[in-house]
């Protein structure tokens, strides 16, 4: 560590070498960021539970491997924590919801297992909206997620709270998941590197069922080479998981592709949404033009990708689909009255599908997936807006009360990101661009099937190109 230089500052790699090399232990990162959290959380919302003595506990148990000697994980005594729609074995897990406000289970997902075994220490649970339906993050246990970047704004969702967490410095990454946007969306708002994997990647066992096949969990960080590291960390199936991405080949990592060399790339622009009417705010499209103008600079090759790849039925498809994750929420009759008008008007649009609509509806976006692939398959990347919008105030979306005038707006909002869930291609937002007022504006970049090396190594490029990850939000030091 250089002088003047505080733990926060440090990347997840540069803490994780830190410990190898005796120069920081893991009890003082992992205390310098509950100190943080402390500090800084009350007016952001970043965290709907904290668990200091788990936290403390795991460190010092970190202490004695590294005093042990001999081959230690990559990610020993790095702090970092899991969202609250992932199950947490003896940590209250509430899925954003009063209904569930007191719920612990009894087993980890399996990326909460994976995360510890690579040495992570997770010091809680971040914020979620109800059971992680809207784009934003709020729910009535913690309120909303602020932006570090302006307060008066949201944070996005659903990874709201790890979003929030990394860009104000309490922790260097952090686990999110992604069912139509939901890591792409808040990195972006927050100027950060999200990777929502390829389908299959990172396992959803032990009780993820993945009847629709749209959400997954993946890394939320600062910088290109720590979201790759962490993803290494996650990935991985489990035998029984429903469908599984290849795995690297021998000897490779995500973090070593954010090493090599990229290449000449044919990249398709692709501004064409599911939404009817979807277009771009100003400084969304300047945002867009410019990731255009550097990637050409870098010596890629970007087109536009022709329109007309989008069914008109696509976006009816994709919302019976997501509504019928609400129809396998374990909510007690007596209990509904307590969801967020959203919820319940999810909720209650899955429940009124019948099975034949329903299987429809899975047919048709499985259909379109298989279309949407073979045409785009001449192109290595593929350029698109996060949002149609800068990051939006506080209740812009449900001050009303009404949870279908909500999801209708959440539709205008996020217009391009869930195409790449139903297809299952690996998609990325990077920092590219900030506005004159000072917000972050992400960029998406989305993969061939099962090629996040290519993502990965193209971010990395980028991020050398023009750098981001100095750039914080008021409050950080």
């Amino acid at each position: 560590m250089t002088s003047g230089t505080q733990l926060h500052d440090l990347t997840a790699l540069e803490q994780a070498a830190a410990v190898r090399a005796r120069e920081v232990s893991p009890t003082e990162l992992v205390e310098h960021a509950l100190h943080r959290i402390e500090a800084l959380d009350r007016g952001l919302g970043a965290f709907l539970t904290v668990t200091p003595d788990r936290a403390l506990a795991a460190a010092r148990r970190a202490e004695h491997r590294v005093a042990r000697g001999g081959e230690l994980p990559p990610l020993l005594g790095v702090p970092t924590a899991i969202k609250d729609l992932n199950n947490t074995a003896g940590v209250r897990t509430t899925f954003g919801s009063t209904v569930f406000a007191d719920n612990v289970p009894t087993v980890d997902d399996a990326v909460v297992e994976k995360l510890a075994a690579a040495g992570t220490i997770s010091v809680g649970k971040t914020n979620t909206p109800e059971f992680g339906f809207p784009c934003y993050t709020d729910n009535p246990l913690v309120g909303p997620a602020r932006s570090p970047w302006d307060r008066s704004r949201l944070a996005g969702g659903s990874s709201g709270g790890a979003a929030v967490a990394v860009a104000a410095g309490m922790l260097p990454f952090a686990q999110g998941s992604d069912g139509g946007g939901s890591i792409r969306i808040p990195a972006s708002i927050n100027g950060l590197v999200g990777i929502k994997p390829s389908r299959g990647r990172v396992s959803s066992a032990p009780l993820g069922a993945d009847v629709t096949g749209l959400g997954i969990s993946g890394p939320i960080a600062r910088t290109v080479r720590d979201a790759a590291a962490m993803l290494d960390a996650m990935a991985g199936s489990v035998p029984g998981d429903a469908s599984w991405a290849p795995p690297l080949p021998p000897g490779e990592t995500f973090l070593g592709a954010a090493e090599r060399p990229v290449g000449r790339l044919r990249i398709g622009r692709h501004l064409e949404s599911p939404m009817p009417g979807a277009t771009l705010e100003p400084e969304i499209a300047a945002a867009l033009d410019d990731a255009a103008r550097l990637l050409e600079g870098l010596g890629h090759e970007v087109e536009d990708v022709p329109p007309g790849l989008l069914g008109p039925d696509v976006l009816a498809a994709f919302e019976r689909v997501w509504s019928l994750s609400g129809t396998l929420l374990p909510v007690p009759p007596e209990r509904v009255g307590e969801l967020r008008p959203l919820t319940r008007e999810l909720r209650a649009r899955g429940l009124a599908l019948s099975a034949q609509a329903a299987m429809e509806a899975l047919t048709a976006l499985r259909l379109f997936s298989r279309r949407f692939i073979q045409a785009t398959q001449a192109y290595d990347v593929l350029l698109a807006p996060v949002t149609t919008m800068t990051p939006r105030p506080l209740g812009w979306f449900d001050a009303d009360g009404d949870g279908a005038a909500d999801f209708e707006r959440q539709k205008r909002y996020a217009a391009f990101t869930a195409v790449f869930n139903v297809t299952g291609q690996p998609a990325v937002s990077v920092p590219l661009h900030w506005t004159a007022g000072g917000l972050p504006v992400g960029t998406m970049l989305v993969g061939r099937p099962a090629d996040e090396a290519t993502l990965i190594a193209l971010s990395a490029q980028l991020e050398a190109a023009r750098p981001w990850a100095h750039r914080h939000p008021p409050g950080w030091d």
